[in-house]
């Protein structure tokens, strides 16, 4: 099919299809000016305008702050933290501050009791040393120099007694403060088990813990050395006041003896089955005598011969060195021997002038006995009689060793 169109007909077109141009550029600006006001899609190459809004969804996942080992460790956490624990533990370190300013004090009266033994032990000794060393060179019966160091050795000793005292208190003070310590390190490990505590409790609660055991070690050290120090004076105290009854003895008379007869190191040994009767100083060194009966009244013809015999036939008799030599010889060979001292009197003259002389052998005896118990013999191993013998000329004093 053909179509013929006329000239008239193809102008109106062209003008209608330019017209149509025409409308669509006026469309095309009017739009662009609309998308400029507010644009609904744009489709570009270009960037995105700073004023476009973001997306609905957009942003990402979100990103949690980091946490570093400082700010967990910081100071901040343990700051603020008042516990009731906390508030217990604080009493306890009030109490173990009394507890060790306690054994201070303890610590330093037992080192001043101590240094004032040593000082008066010093001193005794020095006038001991000056005694025995006046009385070896040679000196007059009852020196009154060497009667007065006797004296301050005496006020010695003493004192040293009064150390013993004040030693005793100090033990009685420093087992009320084991006690005390004791007490104090129970409640510290209970402390352990109280609900509410931080870590800082328990670290000051072991610290204390270890403070108290180290004071507990301390007070039972004292303890010990406190009860050593007794034990050691006492003995000390029970030798020299023996020791100084014989130094006395030989100051009176001006002779110089030894040790006391007490301080026998042997005195408490247990002795053999076999104890003597009698001793003799013609016998073997260690052959004991056979154990016999109690003597006969002494005659002249017994058999039994004594440790010593004193003949007072004259005024001031110097006997004390002899009798001391025989007896320290007699307990070295026998330390748990018995001693019989008899009083002996003449019987020749009338009943008046036997019993002056039976008098005198009492007196005598008497004097030997007192003697015999300040060179440190005990009393009682010392048996008294007395008995006539008429072989005599004048009283005498027997010693025998049973």
């Amino acid at each position: 099919m053909a179509i013929i169109l006329s000239k008239k007909s193809i102008q109106a077109a062209t003008i209608g299809v330019v017209a149509l141009s025409t409308l669509s550029i006026s469309s095309n600006a009017q739009a662009q000016i609309d998308m400029a006001q507010k644009p609904v899609l744009v489709i570009t190459n270009d960037a995105m305008p700073a004023s476009t809004p973001a997306p609905l969804y957009g942003g990402g996942p979100m990103r949690a702050p980091e946490i570093t080992p400082d700010q967990v460790a910081s100071a901040a956490f343990f700051q603020g933290n008042e516990t009731v624990v906390g508030n217990r533990v604080s009493g306890l370190n009030k109490d173990l501050f009394a507890l060790q300013s306690r054994v201070g004090n303890l610590a330093n009266r037992l080192r001043s009791i101590e240094n004032g033994g040593r000082n008066l032990a010093a001193a005794y000794y020095a006038n001991v040393a000056t005694i025995n060393t006046q009385l070896q060179t040679g000196t007059t019966p009852g020196n009154p120099r060497l009667v007065q160091k006797l004296d301050a050795s005496q006020q010695s000793l003493e004192q040293l007694s009064q150390n013993v005292a004040g030693l005793n208190g100090l033990a009685v003070e420093i087992a009320d403060t084991a006690s005390v310590g004791a007490f104090l390190l129970e409640t510290v490990r209970s402390t352990y088990n109280l609900s509410g505590a931080i870590e800082e409790d328990h670290a000051q609660l072991a610290q204390m813990e270890d403070q108290v055991n180290n004071a507990i070690i301390t007070i039972d050290r004292l303890l010990n050395e406190v009860n050593d120090d007794i034990t050691r004076t006492t003995a000390y105290l029970s030798t020299e006041r023996n020791n100084l009854r014989t130094l006395s003895l030989a100051v009176s008379s001006g002779d110089l003896f030894g040790r006391s007869l007490a301080n026998n190191p042997f005195s408490g040994a247990p002795m053999s089955g076999m104890q003597p009767a009698s001793y003799s100083p013609s016998a073997p060194a260690m052959m004991p005598v056979p154990p016999q009966a109690m003597p006969a009244p002494v005659t002249s013809s017994a058999g039994n011969r004594p440790l010593a015999k004193i003949r007072f036939d004259k005024p001031n008799v110097e006997y004390e060195q002899p009798l001391y030599v025989a007896v320290q010889n007699a307990l070295q060979r026998y330390p748990q021997a018995r001693f019989e001292l008899i009083a002996v009197h003449p019987t020749n003259g009338n009943a008046a002038q036997v019993a002056i002389e039976s008098t005198k052998a009492r007196r005598n005896a008497e004097k030997v006995l007192r003697n015999l118990t300040q060179m440190g013999l005990n009393m009682n191993q010392i048996d008294l009689s007395y008995a006539p013998m008429a072989d005599a000329r004048s009283s005498e004093v027997h010693l025998y060793i049973r």
